[in-house]
């Protein structure tokens, strides 16, 4: 089975590598799906070694999208300046050869199920609101932490895209965990000066 997520971020990706792009571009070609799309394209690079200054560009427009969800909008908005950015041509060849293995792994974890659970209007602004709140974790300079909450948003923009009610569900319970977990590492800092 190939997911559409995987086919149009793929083929986001050749064009990358080919001609320039930028997040304007991407969201006036793909709607509504530009959500989950552009989310995904922001954080696929996480997953990785990021470079300093990366954290903070990239997380802020995925926020600013994921509380588009929120608020229940279903055409995407960028400002000028961000939507003006434009993707370096390393990026996708960075991206690209690792993505068959993401996409690998979804493909068989996800499709098309509770189709009606994952279309209402309320699990759209749910999904919203849990990937800004991942966002936000991610956006914390919590050294060595990206890849918990970039896996969590991730899941929700592949969830959107292929209509997977289940895996929203799921998702929701790995929201949970990531906070827990992320609370703990606050906790442990909170008291790290005491172990001293």
């Amino acid at each position: 089975m190939h997911l559409r997520f995987s086919q149009e971020i793929k083929s986001l990706l050749q064009r990358l590598a080919t001609q320039p792009l930028t997040l304007g571009d991407v969201l006036a070609e793909t709607s509504e799906r530009g959500f989950s799309l552009v989310i995904a394209l922001l954080v696929l690079p996480f997953l990785l070694p990021m470079p300093p200054g990366l954290t903070g560009p990239f997380g802020a427009a995925c926020l600013l999208l994921s509380l588009q969800m929120l608020l229940g909008r279903r055409s995407p908005w960028l400002p000028k300046r961000i939507a003006a950015y434009q993707f370096p041509r390393s990026f996708a060849q960075v991206i690209l050869p690792k993505l068959r293995r993401v996409t690998r792994l979804l493909e068989k974890i996800t499709r098309p199920r509770l189709t009606k659970l994952a279309s209402h209007a309320l699990t759209w602004r749910c999904n919203g609101f849990c990937i800004s709140w991942l966002t936000i974790l991610l956006i914390l300079p919590v050294p060595f932490t990206n890849p918990i909450p970039t896996v969590g948003i991730l899941l929700f923009a592949v969830a959107n895209l292929e209509s997977d009610g289940l895996l929203i569900c799921i998702c929701y319970v790995i929201t949970v965990l990531i906070t827990l977990l992320f609370g703990l590492i606050g906790y442990a800092v909170w008291l790290a000066p005491s172990w001293l």
